[in-house]
């Protein structure tokens, strides 16, 4: 090894330890200590109810929202074409919240402007900003939500028939809300099956004619079903009537 690069690695090995030394790493720590006022009380108490919300958050967005009825339809296209995992999972969820993004911009916009905006600016406490935010989330699920399973979970939860939508509690709309969507959504995939299963049928009607029967049908009725769809704009018509739906 030369003696230049000999002088360079002890030299590096003697500044290192001090390098190390200046350089200062921060450290985090978490501690409890003991509440010494109501309002140190009460501060913790909204930190953990907070945190239990953002945990959970996920689930009650896409449960109140359009996303039940827009991925269990996009399910069905799929297994109606019989293309197997084409398109993926994570596409049928991608192009399922970015449509519910799409269709919940109105609600969202409402709820920023009269609720969180004014709580962060200090003008609103947090329980009414809550309720504000509420508000419009409601309105949207009332306008997709059946009078029947509305009626079915107020007769099974055992309460009174309320007069109008604001006696209706949140914990019985939201399943009602859910069930008129998954309800909706077996009636689209209903829709969409059937121009497929009669492809299935006539390739089927075909191959038997023919004495083919060892042939598996769907492997012959893939690029037919595949050709209909292209040409009549599969997609686009799905993802169409999918947002008009919500009007």
């Amino acid at each position: 090894m030369p003696r230049s690069v000999t002088a360079l690695v002890s030299l590096a090995l003697i500044l290192l330890p001090q390098v190390v030394v200046a350089i200062e790493i921060p450290t985090i720590s978490f501690g409890v200590t003991d509440a010494t006022t109501p309002t140190e009380v009460s501060t913790a108490i909204q930190v953990l109810l907070v945190l239990t919300i953002m945990s959970v958050a996920p689930a009650i967005l896409l449960m109140t929202t359009a996303f039940i009825r827009i991925v269990v339809v996009l399910s069905f296209v799929r297994q109606a074409m019989a293309t197997q995992q084409m398109p993926p999972n994570q596409i049928i969820i991608g192009l399922a919240l970015f449509l519910t993004f799409f269709i919940m911009s109105p609600v969202f916009s409402t709820m920023n402007e009269n609720a969180i905006q004014p709580y962060l600016e200090g003008e609103m406490a947090l329980e009414t900003a809550l309720d504000e935010a509420v508000l419009p989330m409601r309105e949207f699920m009332f306008s997709q939500t059946r009078e029947e399973d509305l009626a079915l979970l107020i007769d099974i939860a055992g309460n009174d028939q309320p007069v109008g939508p604001e006696e209706v509690k949140t914990a019985t709309l939201i399943p009602a809300f859910m069930l008129s969507e998954l309800n909706r959504a077996f009636q689209i995939g209903f829709m969409i099956y059937v121009p497929f299963l009669v492809i299935d049928m006539v390739v089927a009607s075909v191959l038997m004619s023919m004495g083919m029967m060892m042939l598996p049908p769907p492997m012959i009725s893939l690029p037919f079903k595949l050709l209909l769809f292209v040409l009549v704009d599969g997609w686009g018509l799905v993802v169409g009537s999918l947002v008009r739906s919500f009007a």
